[in-house]
C-alpha cells in the first residue's frame, strides 16, 4: 500500500469514501459513540520497542546488532541503505516504520507501523473533526474531549512524519476521493505551523487529568493513555523546538543554525508545561532514582504497565509477553544467558558518554594509563566513580549477571567476561564492543534465573515522551531562544540551566560545571551530552543527530569496540568499579559513510510518481 495513503489504490485511507468508515451520523450523535470512534486512533499507534520479534529502534552511533544480522533497519543504515524502512526493501517486515500488513487497526503488534497508520489516522481524525458539529448529545466538557484528541491525533501524526520525512503535504480536510490531488509539499517550518496549530487546540480543550473530569469517572484509573493537556503542550513544545533545530531551519530557510523564534516559541510551550509540573498539581512527577527501572520494565507485577509518574505520551502495549521472548533477550550474550544469535549491545564510543558522578565528562583520549586530573577519570579504573546512570544501564566486565544455580561448566560465566578474548565477546552472538545493555531488563533475565518465565511477567514498554526529556527539551530551546544557559522562558522563571540540573540531581550527578554556562556552545556540549544519557536506547538519537546536522559528521559515524586486559585473574565481585584494567583502547569496528541526503529518509518511488507536488526526498 502507498501510505501517502497511496491515493491510487481503493483500499487507501485517505481517500476511501467516508460512507465507508461510518454510517450516517450515528458514530457522532453522542459522547459514548463519538468517543468509540475516537478510540480507533490510539490503535493507530505502533509499539517501536515491541512491533517484531526482535527490534531495531536506535539508529544513531548508541548501538550495533550481532554480525549477519542484515534484516534490521540498524544495520542497513549503518551500510547506508535508508530506503529499508520501506517494507517493499525488508522482506523479512521487521521495521515499524512501514509493513506490508498495514491496514489494520486491530490489537496486533505485528500489524502497526507509523507509515499507513499516520495515514489512516490523519484522515479518522479529520473526519471527525468535520463531525464536531453533529455532537450533541453531550455536555461542553465531552465536546472539548472529543475535540482535543482529534486536534493532536492530527498534529501527532503528522509530526511523527515530519521528522522522518521533512516537510509534507498537511492534510487538515477530508480529501475528496473523485477529485485529483493537488496538495504540495511544505516547507518543514510550514508543516509544524499547523501542527502547533493542532497541538495548541488540544492543549486548550484538554484536561490535565481525565480521572478529574466529569466524563473520565466512568474510566476512573485507566486513563493514563488518554490524551491530556500535558502531552499536547509537550508535543507543542517538541514540535517548534524540531522546527527551530539546526536541519529543519535548513530545509525551511537555507540557514543551518538555530532558529531563535521557533526556539523561544518552544521555550514558552515547555514553560507552560513546567509551571504546573512544578506547582505539584499533576499526577507528573520524576520517578525517584532507586526507581528508576519503574519507567521502562515491571517485573512481576501481572504485566503492569511500566512508565509510573513519568511518562507523559504512550502507546497501548499490544503483547506484554513479547518482553519476555523477544525485546528482552536481544540483549543477552547468546548461548551464554539465551538460547539463540541476536544480540544488540551498546558502542564504546557512546558509553562514553556516561561521565562521572561529578557532572565532568570523561576523557575519552585513552592515552595510556594516564588518568585525568580534572574530572577524576582513570583508564586503569574506567568504571569507576561514573554516573550512576551507567551502572543502571551499562553491564561492564566482571559484572555479576546470574544470580542463582548455574552448571558447574558454566561457573566461569556468572560475571560478565567481557575483556578482549572473554566468552562474552563472542563477535556472532555476544558482544561485539565489550558492553551490555541491561537499561531494560532484570539482571534476572536469563536462562538460569529463570528472567525469561512467563510467571514474571516482564513487561518492557518504551514511552514515546517522558518528564526528563520536557525538562532537557526545555533546556535546550530556551538556550538557544535566548541565548545562554542562564536564560529561562517568557512564563517560567527558571533557566537553561536549572532544568539539566533537575534531571542530573535525580540520578545523583552533579550539576553542569561552571566552565560549561560560559558559552552557548559549551552550554550545548553538555545538553547534547545530557540527552545522549539520560535518553540513551529509547530511540531518541537518530533523530538528534539529525537535526543537530551531526549525523554525517565525526565522531558521530563511528560506532567503536572497546578493548583491554583484566590486571589480575582474581577479582573485586562485590564492587567491579574497581577492578583495574590494563591496555585499554577502542577500536573502530563501523565507520558510517553517509552524505547531506542521509538526513531524510526516502519517500517511496510509487508515492512521488503520483503528481509532480509530491516530490522525492533530495539526493534520493
Amino acid at each position: 500500500m502507498s501510505a501517502f495513503a497511496g491515493l491510487v489504490s481503493c483500499t487507501d485511507y485517505l481517500d476511501k469514501a467516508e460512507d465507508t468508515t461510518v454510517s450516517g451520523t450515528q458514530a457522532f450523535k453522542n459522547f459514548n459513540n463519538f468517543q468509540g470512534f475516537t478510540e480507533e486512533l490510539y490503535n493507530c499507534i505502533p509499539d517501536f520497542a515491541k512491533g517484531y520479534w526482535s527490534d531495531s529502534f536506535n539508529w544513531g552511533e548508541d548501538e550495533i546488532i550481532s554480525i549477519g544480522v542484515d534484516y534490521h533497519y540498524g544495520y542497513k543504515i549503518d551500510n547506508g541503505n535508508f530506503w529499508g524502512w520501506q517494507s517493499g526493501f525488508d522482506g523479512w517486515q521487521s521495521g515499524w516504520l512501514d509493513r506490508n500488513n498495514n491496514s489494520s487497526t486491530d490489537n496486533d503488534r505485528f500489524h502497526k507501523s507509523l507509515w499507513p497508520l499516520a495515514w489512516y489516522g490523519i484522515r479518522k481524525a479529520n473526519i471527525g473533526i468535520e463531525n464536531l458539529d453533529n455532537l450533541k448529545d453531550a455536555t461542553q466538557e465531552q465536546k472539548n474531549l472529543i475535540a482535543g484528541q482529534l486536534y493532536f491525533f492530527r498534529g501527532w501524526f503528522h509530526f511523527e512524519l515530519m521528522q522522518f520525512f521533512g516537510g509534507l503535504p498537511y492534510v487538515n480536510s477530508v480529501l475528496p476521493s473523485d477529485q485529483k490531488l493537488t496538495l504540495p509539499r511544505l516547507k518543514y517550518q510550514e508543516c509544524a505551523d499547523l501542527a502547533a496549530a493542532d497541538f495548541r487546540k488540544a492543549a486548550d480543550l484538554l484536561p490535565v487529568d481525565w480521572d478529574k473530569t466529569t466524563a473520565g469517572k466512568t474510566t476512573m484509573g485507566k486513563n493514563q493513555l488518554r490524551i491530556n493537556k500535558i502531552m499536547a503542550l509537550g508535543y507543542l513544545g517538541k514540535n517548534y523546538l524540531w522546527a527551530g533545530s539546526p536541519l529543519m531551519n535548513y530545509e525551511s530557510t537555507g540557514n543551518k543554525t538555530y532558529n531563535e523564534e521557533y526556539c523561544k516559541k518552544a521555550s514558552e510551550a515547555f514553560g507552560e508545561l513546567l509551571d504546573l509540573i512544578e506547582s505539584g498539581t499533576t499526577q507528573y512527577s520524576l520517578v525517584p532514582f532507586e526507581n528508576y527501572s519503574d519507567i521502562f520494565y515491571t517485573n512481576g507485577q501481572n504485566w503492569k504497565m511500566p512508565g509510573s509518574t513519568e511518562a507523559i505520551f504512550r502507546g497501548p502495549s499490544w503483547d506484554p509477553n513479547s518482553s519476555n521472548w523477544g525485546l528482552s533477550k536481544q540483549y543477552q550474550p547468546g548461548d551464554i544467558l539465551k538460547d539463540g544469535n541476536l544480540t544488540i549491545v551498546p558502542t564504546a564510543n557512546y558509553v562514553d558518554y556516561y561521565g562521572m558522578a561529578n557532572g565532568l565528562p570523561i576523557n575519552s583520549t585513552y592515552d595510556g594509563a594516564t588518568a585525568d586530573t580534572e574530572s577524576g577519570y582513570d583508564p586503569q579504573y574506567p568504571w569507576r566513580d561514573r554516573d550512576p546512570r551507567f551502572y543502571h544501564d551499562i553491564v561492564f566486565d566482571t559484572k555479576k549477571c546470574v544470580k542463582g544455580t548455574m552448571p558447574a561448566a558454566n561457573e566461569v560465566n556468572r560475571y560478565a567476561n567481557l575483556y578482549t578474548g572473554g566468552s562474552y565477546r563472542n563477535t556472532s552472538n555476544g558482544s561485539r564492543t565489550g558492553y551490555l545493555l541491561y537499561k531494560f531488563i532484570p539482571m534476572t533475565a536469563n536462562k538460569y534465573d529463570g528472567g525469561f518465565d512467563y510467571g514474571n511477567s516482564n513487561h518492557i514498554h518504551l514511552p514515546w515522551m517522558r518528564l526528563a526529556d520536557i525538562y532537557l527539551m526545555f533546556a535546550e530551546a530556551t538556550a538557544n531562544g535566548y541565548g545562554s544557559a542562564h536564560s529561562s522562558a517568557v512564563n517560567f522563571g527558571n533557566t537553561a540551566a536549572w532544568a539539566v540540573n533537575k534531571v542530573r540531581t535525580r540520578a545523583g550527578v552533579a550539576n553542569v560545571n561552571s566552565k560549561y554556562l560560559g558559552s552557548l556552545n559549551d552550554f550545548m556540549s553538555e545538553v547534547r551530552r545530557e540527552r545522549a544519557v539520560e535518553l540513551a536506547y529509547e530511540g531518541h538519537r537518530f533523530n538528534d543527530l539529525r537535526r543537530w546536522l551531526l549525523l554525517t559528521e565525526s565522531p558521530y559515524t563511528l560506532k567503536k569496540a572497546v578493548e583491554f586486559d583484566r590486571a589480575s585473574t582474581s577479582f573485586n565481585t562485590t564492587d567491579p568499579s574497581q577492578n583495574k584494567v590494563l591496555n585499554l583502547k577502542e577500536v573502530v569496528l563501523v565507520e558510517r559513510k553517509f552524505s547531506q541526503k542521509h538526513y531524510w529518509l526516502p519517500l517511496k518511488v510509487k508515492d512521488v510518481s503520483m503528481y509532480p507536488g509530491f516530490a522525492q526526498n533530495p539526493g534520493w
